[in-house]
């Protein structure tokens, strides 16, 4: 609820929901989804709104100095007596696969600088670390890239490029990819992801109808069940997939590769704190 009552100050202060996310770099929209947030918590409006305007009601003006002692309080957490340096809490979306490649070394070279500051890591789904960001409850992500226009208060930055392959049991490594998707079963890479989104596509594209076995999330299940017999699934050859357990075996798809686009998303730079801008150069540099 911190972030919610620092918006709440924001918007105090500068009248209306579009300048306080332009301060604070949020949208508008984000800004407002806050405060309905907080105002559905509290169980009352905090403003009487005219037009694009906002001004406190008389328990909004009461709640915003009690904001701003627990603001105050929240600050001084962590610190060895009021008053000294507080420490800083940086807030990272990630998805699985990144949780496990890159993010370690440059979480340890992030702390070897600032000692002072405390990281948050959440995992989730690409598509809710994009809405994370985008309300202010995450700093940065890193995850599929998105197949839409973002905000344009968002920035985009593409660390890595991972092909999908196809992959199949040991015994099937001779036949043709094609054919298989045409005549094993297929375990499906979960289209309520961006990736499986991207498999779902090239399906389409090249007109392959697969006997669907099963769908799920995560990579490490996937390949597990293909080496076990269960079908062939299409995923991205990750930086943890260099070599694959000897009873999978890893097909190309030659002129029909396709490529799932993994990096960095966060507001404008200059909206944000000096530790989350060294964190994301470090995040760059291990790409």
């Amino acid at each position: 609820m911190i972030r919610e009552l620092k918006t709440l100050v924001a918007v105090a202060q500068e009248g209306t929901f579009a300048a306080a996310g332009h301060r604070i770099g949020l949208t508008q929209a984000a800004v407002s989804a806050q405060i309905q947030r907080l105002e559905t918590e509290l169980g009352f409006e905090l403003f009487n709104r005219s037009g694009r305007t906002a001004h406190l009601n008389r328990q909004g003006q009461q709640t915003l100095r009690q904001a701003q002692e627990l603001i105050r309080l929240y600050s001084e957490l962590g610190s060895p007596t009021p008053g000294s340096a507080p420490s800083i809490q940086v807030n990272i979306g990630a998805i699985a696969s990144v949780q496990r490649a890159m993010l370690p070394n440059a979480l340890a070279t992030f702390h070897a600088r600032f000692a002072q500051c405390r990281t948050r890591v959440l995992p989730g789904l690409s598509m809710d670390l994009v809405n994370l960001v985008d309300t202010g409850d995450l700093d940065i992500a890193l995850l599929i890239r998105p197949p839409f226009a973002l905000q344009s208060d968002l920035q985009w930055t593409t660390l890595m490029r991972e092909p999908y392959r196809l992959l199949v049991p040991e015994h099937l490594a001779d036949e043709h990819w094609e054919d298989l998707l045409r005549t094993q079963p297929f375990i499906r890479y979960d289209r309520s992801s961006f990736g499986g989104r991207q498999v779902d596509r090239f399906l389409r594209h090249l007109h392959l109808a697969v006997n669907e076995k099963c769908e799920l999330d995560e990579l490490e299940a996937i390949v597990s069940l293909v080496g076990l017999g269960l079908g062939v699934a299409l995923v991205p050859q990750t930086s943890s997939h260099c070599l694959w357990p000897a009873n999978v075996k890893c097909l190309d798809l030659g002129g029909h590769t396709f490529h799932r686009d993994i990096g960095l998303i966060h507001r404008s730079k200059g909206t944000l704190a000096d530790p989350v801008r060294a964190l994301i150069e470090i995040i760059t540099e291990c790409g």
